[in-house]
């Protein structure tokens, strides 16, 4: 796995939105606080692009404004604005041949989890983290403090407190994972996740219960879940049931999937669609600890 060089005081990160607009006063008060760390900020043209209602521009602007950072050799990192979607209607059309000889860190989640799967098919570590969008909200200083921590340090801790659903267990692996539409989108693609051996990590936000048994027995079905070293569930945000209730708790939904194997289940992570969204680092290898005292998630070595 190929690590980008860590982020240093004065150095230069591009901010670009592979999927939905963002405005640009939410832009600036998010960055305000990231400008902080003196970093300096270039803004991909499209962000405030017109020419589409809901994305942050056409498919063809938004390709453009990736490629050329992608491209750049003086860039450390590609900041996306935002998530809610259009990303995968872009991934094809990147290309990465420049990327490899200039690592940059790209750092986002939500529907980037798209990219961050591309970039582990690359075999090139990427950051699950705050976007700008949050960045404004006094709320989402501990998200940001954790985002500042993976990328100038490379570290990163999560910790979460007892969960009945948990299974107990130790795994050492890699990570991998994200958005769980975005994972479930992945299967049959040249993107497909590869989760054998590593630790799955999921977080989702406003789908019925009935959609997420749904996409669990998808990923069940695909062989996803056969053979991880350990699975970390992190927010399930404003789930919710039908006028005819599923009748089961997302956690045990998820049990119930994974039920007939033995290793680690954690629930409760901080990370996804709430606060705080700690940041961590897809790709890099960790420990898993679910023990009787809680869960705890750390970078290994």
């Amino acid at each position: 796995m190929l690590f980008p060089p860590l982020l240093v005081s004065g150095c230069r990160v591009a901010v670009a939105a592979s999927a939905r607009r963002i405005r640009d006063q939410d832009l600036e008060e998010g960055l305000a606080r990231f400008r902080a760390w003196n970093l300096q900020f270039e803004f991909a043209p499209a962000l405030s692009s017109p020419q589409h209602s809901y994305l942050a521009g056409t498919d063809d602007e938004r390709r453009r404004d990736l490629q050329f950072f992608l491209d750049r050799s003086d860039l450390s990192a590609i900041l996306c604005a935002r998530g809610g979607y259009g990303t995968t209607r872009i991934i094809d059309q990147l290309d990465f041949t420049a990327f490899r000889r200039h690592p940059k860190w790209i750092i986002g989640f939500s529907d980037v989890t798209a990219l961050h799967l591309r970039l582990q098919r690359e075999e090139i570590a990427s950051i699950h983290g705050s976007m700008p969008i949050q960045f404004r909200s006094p709320e989402h200083h501990e998200s940001l403090a954790s985002l500042v921590t993976c990328a100038f340090e490379g570290q990163f801790r999560l910790s979460a407190d007892v969960h009945q659903r948990n299974r107990q267990g130790i795994a050492q692996a890699f990570l991998t994972g994200g958005n769980l539409s975005l994972v479930v989108d992945s299967l049959g693609t040249r993107d497909e996740i590869q989760t054998a051996g590593k630790i799955l990590l999921l977080e989702e936000i406003d789908e019925y219960h009935y959609k997420l048994d749904r996409m669990l027995v998808h990923l069940r079905r695909a062989g996803k879940l056969d053979h991880l070293a350990g699975l970390a569930i992190g927010h399930l945000t404003d789930m919710k049931e039908t006028e005819l209730p599923f009748g089961e708790t997302c956690e045990e939904i998820v049990r119930h999937h994974v039920s007939q194997f033995s290793y680690p289940v954690a629930f409760g992570l901080p990370f996804g669609h709430a606060v705080p969204n700690r940041s961590w680092i897809v790709g890099a290898k960790a420990e898993l600890q679910v023990t009787a005292n809680g869960t705890t998630l750390t970078a290994a070595g």
